[in-house]
């Protein structure tokens, strides 16, 4: 995991810290399929990644795995989701409300999407839902 973080150039305390508000489902392949039968456009893998964000990462840094992957290989899904951290790192502007840390901004793209993580570095109030992940 901090391996991850480093080549990604995030913290290791903010994957750590995502991978955690991540884990309110159980991660195991068996019961990641099963789910994904029921809910077809369900996230995946221990960092419970979208398939959007997956194949923006995937295209961006030219990964050869598959979206599916990320349910059956734990480590593939951190590296993936340090990578997308990473990314919503560099399109963040430097400058921004200071309500909140960079890291949190961060944290707050992951779960709420780069355009709202942008809006809230220009001061727009997350909403409930994105509190409520970023108090986790």
């Amino acid at each position: 995991m901090a391996r991850a973080a480093e080549a990604a150039g995030i913290s290791p305390v903010l994957l750590m810290t995502v991978l955690h508000n991540e884990a309110y489902k159980p991660h195991h392949p068996l019961l990641e399929r099963l789910w994904q039968w029921w809910k077809p456009g369900a996230s995946f893998g221990v960092a419970n990644m979208h398939r959007a964000a997956f194949e923006s990462v995937r295209r961006d840094h030219g990964l050869s795995g598959r979206w599916q992957d990320l349910r059956d290989d734990p480590a593939f899904a951190v590296r993936v989701a340090a990578l997308h951290l990473g990314d919503l790192d560099r399109v963040l502007p430097r400058r921004h409300v200071r309500q909140y840390s960079r890291d949190e901004l961060l944290a707050l793209g992951y779960n709420a999407g780069e355009r709202n993580m942008r809006a809230f570095a220009r001061g727009v109030p997350p909403g409930p839902m994105a509190r409520s992940y970023l108090r986790r």
